[in-house]
């Protein structure tokens, strides 16, 4: 019997900061970490390249526009959400442009229970670990972080 081959998905999330604070939404009707506070974020579709993928989501969770100049690829994240299942997380941050990108609005409530913009240096309980360890990444200048796994 031949072992199938490893699959690990990539997640984009947005680090979308104003100063010294960052936009989290509340998962809500998911079935995954729902009643958490969590990054925007969304898993890349097949065939699409990750700036594309979080300008996507960027659209469709928070109503903005982001330019591919905006974003910065800040870590990437090697989340085990299982103990059979690894994810990337590749980890994107941008400032929050109003009056070009638009406001961030909750463009998807029925997966979102909100949005809100929280320090952080404060973030809010519930968090989701994988957005957690993402921001902790992204705080301490960390390029690459393990996450959920035993080392």
């Amino acid at each position: 019997m031949t072992a199938a081959p490893p699959v690990h998905p990539v997640d984009v999330f947005l680090v979308l900061h104003d100063g010294p604070s960052l936009l989290l939404a509340l998962r809500q009707n998911t079935g995954y970490h729902d009643g958490r506070w969590n990054l925007p974020s969304g898993k890349l579709e097949h065939g699409e390249d990750a700036v594309s993928g979080m300008i996507r989501e960027a659209r469709e969770e928070l109503g903005i526009r982001l330019p591919p100049s905006a974003l910065r690829l800040v870590t990437t994240v090697h989340h085990r959400a299982a103990i059979d299942h690894g994810r990337i997380g590749l980890v994107f941050a941008a400032a929050s442009d109003p009056s070009s990108q638009g406001s961030p609005v909750n463009a998807e409530p029925q997966k979102c229970g909100g949005i809100d913009w929280f320090p952080a240096g404060a973030l809010p309980a519930p968090m989701s670990s994988y957005s957690a360890d993402c921001i902790e990444a992204y705080r301490s200048g960390s390029t690459f972080t393990l996450s959920g796994w035993a080392i």
